[in-house]
């Protein structure tokens, strides 16, 4: 069994339930089939459990080095990268004029997400760079992109994304990295970036930043903020590496997880000769930089449930092999003992691992085929539809699995016990691993105020309104199939509550009250969010006839009623809060949380 990837249910999650050959058929597309992408995913299996998987606890045992005022990496990051990029896979979803292979996202998705359950620190240099190519791809003049967007496809040079500064963390309006303008056209980069993920590393030959910065004289706040290529190494018009340009390693910052991806702080124009060459007009940056920001972000709810995937396979293989204890009717100290997974707790526990990444799964592969659908749209209405549903569901995709995919990690230790918690098992390393997924792009509650706070709120609720079109759809399909009549009546409950306590938060006129519990907000879509996806699955295979194998099907649905059973119902406490629009949080004086 592989410790990464079920292809059994990722064909189910592509082609039975999001139905991804309607994507094959359009003119963007229409290189790709079925056969194509199994070919592609064998491709992306072996490399992956080949070339990723058996450095993964090597590389998470010996961190970068800071050595010489440079970061050391694993000796064996750089190989695998390799053999990921000669394959194609780091330009693939491109388009064929750039060099791509113009690969739907949801394809692409579906690739990536094997090297990040097999080592997702080693991938993570990957990741970036695809991130900041689509950037530059999509805001960069032809010059730039002549310059630098083809040695990032190729992985000559990596990319990462330059936001935070130690004084300032996620409030962006405050950074003070400066952009002065130049004679020649380029600018004077000057400033000290904190938290940056490949920030430095000795695999690529050049490592092209996207930094945040403001031009003097600008507007204030995030308003004034523009975005600025600032390449490690300068580059000539025709390619060729040139000086050193000015970007000073300060320190690499030491994690519990995600180990083998360097983080650092790094000092931009110490000496003053930091070129910048500005991206798209100035004073834009921000509205740029959520264009790589909100990809990322879907990637981040990918990877960590490719993670609480990994850890779910391992713990399930470990429970069906180890012996221990007996069943509560069996008095008999000599009988032999059961295999750890006919005990009710570890099934609980693997069920909720189950509902959790599975559900997950199949909500980031339909954000990725929004997507896709995106860029086929043959009509304005529709394409602005998908980018308002898509922004709308942004927030959640990134969220709910770093939360919960999270939590299915935890259940996977908790299933090995004492074994779970030693790196004897790469349990505890994947646990470690994913708990960077609530923080970075944005902090968990940044997202609930985002949500509650912007999203539901775009164009006086159409985004909402496209929702719920999409959901009553769901519904609708249920009904018309048999065995599945408790979760069309508890998920359209679940979903009335919701619209409700929006409109009732909308109208409260506070902003304080209205955000207050903006997190469980947050929370509470996302279950309705996963909900709707288990309620496709459910039509999809209760319409599959003989398609699959029985105990596929049992198992599925027993899934889905775990997540309707022990899951769902959280939403009504959570929704209640909110909509009661409770302050015992926000009214908590800092002095009272400890007092003499």
């Amino acid at each position: 069994m592989s410790k990464i990837v079920n292809r059994h249910d990722l064909d189910f999650l592509m082609y039975d339930v999001l139905h991804l050959e309607k994507v094959f058929e359009t003119e963007k597309y229409n290189s790709f089939d079925r056969e194509a992408v199994t070919a592609i995913l064998d491709s992306a299996e072996k490399i992956a459990e080949e070339k990723f998987l058996p450095c993964a606890a090597e590389v998470d045992a010996f961190e970068p080095l800071f050595e010489e005022g440079r970061a050391i990496t694993h000796k064996a990051i750089k190989p695998a990268l390799d053999a990921y990029i000669e394959a194609g896979f780091l330009g693939a979803g491109f388009d064929e004029d750039v060099g791509g292979l113009q690969s739907p996202v949801t394809v692409q998705m579906a690739v990536n997400g094997l090297f990040y359950a097999a080592n997702m620190p080693a991938f993570g240099y990957a990741a970036l760079t695809i991130a900041a190519a689509n950037m530059l791809n999509a805001f960069g003049s032809d010059e730039q992109k002549a310059i630098f967007l083809e040695p990032l496809l190729e992985g000559r040079f990596f990319g990462t994304m330059c936001l935070s500064e130690p004084h300032a963390g996620s409030s962006l309006a405050d950074i003070r990295t400066k952009a002065i303008p130049q004679n020649d056209g380029t600018y004077s980069i000057t400033g000290t970036k904190m938290w940056i993920s490949g920030g430095e590393q000795d695999i690529s030959e050049n490592i092209v930043h996207f930094v945040l910065a403001k031009i003097p004289g600008g507007p204030s706040g995030v308003k004034g903020i523009s975005l600025f290529i600032v390449p490690k190494v300068r580059v000539g018009d025709n390619g060729d590496l040139l000086q050193s340009n000015d970007i000073v390693l300060a320190g690499l910052n030491h994690k519990m997880g995600n180990r083998g991806t360097t983080n650092t702080l790094l000092n931009f124009g110490e000496q003053g000769e930091c070129v910048g060459y500005l991206l798209g007009k100035p004073h834009h940056g921000l509205q740029y930089m959520f264009h790589m920001m909100n990809e990322a972000r879907i990637g981040v709810g990918h990877g960590a449930t490719m993670l609480g995937l990994a850890g779910y396979l391992h713990s399930l293989d470990y429970a069906k092999e180890r012996l221990q204890g007996r069943h509560p009717t069996e008095k008999n100290p000599e009988t032999p003992q059961v295999p750890i997974i006919k005990h009710a707790d570890v099934k609980r526990l693997l069920l909720a691992q189950k509902a959790a990444v599975e559900g997950a799964m199949c909500f980031i592969l339909y954000c990725a085929k929004l997507v896709d659908e995106k860029a086929v749209a043959s009509d304005e209405s529709t394409y602005r539809q998908l980018v308002v549903l898509l922004d709308l569901l942004t927030p959640v995709a990134k969220s709910w699995p770093s939360e919960f995919c999270l939590e299915a990690n935890k259940h996977a230790i908790q299933i090995l016990g004492g074994a779970g918690y030693t790196k004897d098992h790469p349990v505890e390393r994947l646990y470690r691993d994913n708990r960077l997924n609530p923080i970075h792009e944005g902090a968990h509650a940044i997202h609930g105020i985002d949500i509650l706070g912007r999203k539901v709120r775009m164009g006086d609720g159409a985004a909402m309104d496209i929702l719920k079109k999409e959901l009553e759809k769901t519904v609708e399909e249920a009904k018309s199939v048999s065995g599945l009549d408790d979760e069309v009546i508890a998920f359209s409950n679940a979903v009335e509550i919701l619209f409700q306590t929006t409109a009732k938060v909308i109208a409260e006129g506070d902003p304080d009250r209205e955000l207050a519990n903006a997190t469980l907000f947050l929370d509470a879509f996302g279950h309705i969010m996963i909900a709707w996806m288990w309620l496709r699955q459910g039509v999809a295979l209760k319409s599959s006839g003989e398609k699959y194998d029985s105990s596929y099907i049992s198992g599925k649905l027993r899934a889905m009623k775990y997540f309707y059973a022990y899951e769902l119902p959280r939403v009504n406490l959570w929704l209640d809060i909110v909509g009661r629009m409770e302050m015992v949080c926000a009214d908590m004086e800092p002095e009272e949380f400890l007092s003499t």
